[in-house]
């Protein structure tokens, strides 16, 4: 029998293609979930046991947490990376970290075949396909949902008549949960207006009493919150997710472009991710030069866009990567939030890299390090080029 290695939810989708691959199709199906941080054990353990009900051959359950921070969502808290200033790429990201793993596990099992449960309306085919391509390049992809454009009736009918047993009913809101953000979709947002109702969100606003949190940065990286210290960075960001959510904040929908073509709106919910990139922008402002973080915001925005689009194995990327990595070996110290209903806003920083220090001068009032007859001459002369241009203009008239 020929081997495929099934990227498994246990959702209706990939029920179906488990299903499907082995029953119909004769393959011998080795099912893995990759955790990025959104199931809890008790439903990792309720999937496995759906797994080897519909008949896999093993079924692999991978914590992809802490690789997914060390490979991804590092170099999106170094970057400050925000799609369109406004989405934190909680979904783009948690894709790519599980295709990785995905074709790591078709690598290991020598597998024929890989597939995943991926419809051809959105981005997520292209980030598998991609990743497939590119690791496993003598696998066939297999994706029944895409090539037989199956509707969710159709999908439920075979399942009903295979005998399978599962929740076949469907949540008015899909929400995907990850380390780095949860994903709301709806009604609301399939159109270019509308906002989704308090009910869809699916952490509440219990806070309502400000909180002050101090965020601890290492070389970029967040190593304490409230000077309690973690294990692994990827820890400090659950943990301030458990302080921040509460407050609702964080919250936000997004209209983008799509691999494919088209745009699309998405509502999410990011406490911990919003507030991590907005306290290490902060911090960097204070320690980095103008040309620094000039730079940055450069790369930073085609990285979050090449990224997005899946390029993840792209060289360019570790390239970028490496210059994120040398820019934040200043960018330590800790970083004040008030955290409130709604919102947060950042008091200030404190840092022994801090470049706004009165030993050079004070914004608008004194300066230690020049006299006026400096400024004077620096003026003149930074602004000779255009004076010169300007005067010959002038002559030739």
């Amino acid at each position: 029998m020929k081997k495929v290695v099934l990227g498994f939810s246990g959702g209706l989708d990939t029920t179906y293609c488990a299903t499907y691959l082995s029953e119909d199709k004769g393959y011998e199906v080795h099912s893995i979930i990759v955790n990025t941080g959104g199931f809890t054990e008790e439903e990792l353990k309720t999937i496995e046991q759906h797994a080897y009900k519909l008949g896999v051959k093993t079924h692999t359950t991978v914590n992809a947490v802490p690789a997914y921070y060390d490979r991804i969502i590092k170099y999106l808290v170094y970057g400050n990376v925000l799609k369109n200033n406004t989405y934190p790429l909680s979904v783009s990201a948690e894709r790519l970290i599980q295709a990785l793993h995905i074709a790591e596990h078709a690598q290991k099992l020598e597998a024929d075949a890989v597939a995943h449960g991926s419809t051809g309306a959105g981005n997520d085919q292209v980030r598998f396909d991609m990743i497939f391509h590119v690791m496993i390049p003598n696998a066939e992809i297999i994706t029944p949902i895409r090539d037989m454009k199956l509707s969710r009736e159709e999908e439920i009918s075979y399942l009903k008549a295979k005998g399978v047993e599962m929740n076949f009913d469907k949540a008015v809101y899909s929400i995907n949960k990850g380390l780095w953000g949860t994903s709301v979709g709806g009604k609301e947002t399939l159109s270019s207006k509308g906002v989704l109702p308090e009910e869809a969100w699916p952490t509440q606003l219990t806070k309502t009493t400000p909180e002050e949190v101090k965020l601890s940065f290492v070389k970029g990286e967040l190593q304490k919150v409230n000077d309690k210290s973690f294990n692994h960075p990827s820890e400090s960001i659950q943990y301030l997710q458990k302080l921040a959510g509460p407050f609702a904040i964080g919250r936000d929908i997004h209209i983008g472009d799509t691999i494919i073509g088209i745009k699309g709106r998405v509502g999410f919910e990011a406490a911990a991710p919003m507030v991590i990139l907005k306290a290490h922008h902060a911090l960097e402002k204070h320690v980095l030069t103008k040309w620094q973080l000039n730079w940055k915001d450069q790369l930073a925005q085609f990285y979050g866009n090449w990224l997005h689009e899946g390029q993840i194995l792209d060289p360019v990327m570790r390239d970028i990567e490496a210059f994120f990595e040398s820019a934040q070996q200043q960018v330590t110290g800790d970083v004040f939030v008030q955290l409130q209903p709604y919102h947060f806003q950042v008091i200030g920083i404190e840092s022994p890299y801090d470049l706004m220090s009165s030993k050079f001068g004070k914004y608008g009032e004194m300066n230690n390090g020049w006299s006026g007859e400096d400024v004077r001459g620096f003026s003149k002369i930074f602004g000779n080029q255009t004076a010169i241009f300007h005067q010959v203009k002038d002559s030739v008239k």
